[in-house]
């Protein structure tokens, strides 16, 4: 009989809400890789889970939100995090991986006031002690402290830039919408 290690026993423990983040991560760093939507990869694996011998498991709704919100919210969630990290570090050089779990757990803390922020926190830094390298987690877990700690700031920074968007949008539309001065045809001779 074989026996269960230490890391199959703390997953476990864990709830459908943790398994729909690790999911999201996956289907965020799979979709960095092949460089496509990763709406379109739920989508797939949506499709392919309808089928019991393909052995997909469902995305759970939870996963599905975790993506959506991150894809369009991708600006706001990577000017976050390239905000809060070190000196030293680049968004674009640090490994895929730990760029989807920040993604995720940022998009959490930005967006889904439903979680607590330890909770994003915690969770975010767990899998990235699971995922990553040794050298992952604590990093990830100060660039979340301190996006945790700023949380008011950020949100309120995103709000006013959507009123911006908003209103230069509404501008553009407004400029668009205004005709031009129809021209007199010239009379005709007869």
């Amino acid at each position: 009989m074989a026996t269960v290690t230490q890391r199959q026993e703390k997953w476990r423990r864990h709830g459908a809400r943790y398994k729909a983040r690790r999911r999201a991560v996956d289907v965020l760093f799979e979709a960095e890789a092949r460089d496509v939507d990763p709406m379109s990869i739920v989508e797939d694996r949506t499709e392919l889970a309808r089928v019991p011998q393909n052995q997909v498991p469902p995305i759970a709704e939870y996963t599905r939100q975790i993506v959506l919100g991150a894809a369009e919210e991708l600006d706001a969630v990577d000017t976050t995090i390239a905000r809060f990290l070190n000196e030293q570090w680049e968004l674009g050089r640090i490994p895929a991986v730990d760029r989807a779990i920040l993604r995720m757990s940022v998009w959490e803390l930005l967006f889904n006031p439903e979680v607590p922020k330890a909770t994003a926190v915690v969770e975010g830094v767990e899998i990235a002690s699971e995922y990553s390298g040794d050298q992952a987690a604590p990093y990830i877990h100060a660039v979340l402290d301190d996006v945790a700690e700023n949380l008011q700031e950020i949100r309120a920074e995103i709000a006013a830039e959507a009123v911006v968007a908003l209103a230069a949008s509404a501008e553009e539309a407004a400029e668009a919408t205004v005709e031009e001065p129809a021209q007199e045809e010239p009379e005709q001779q007869n």
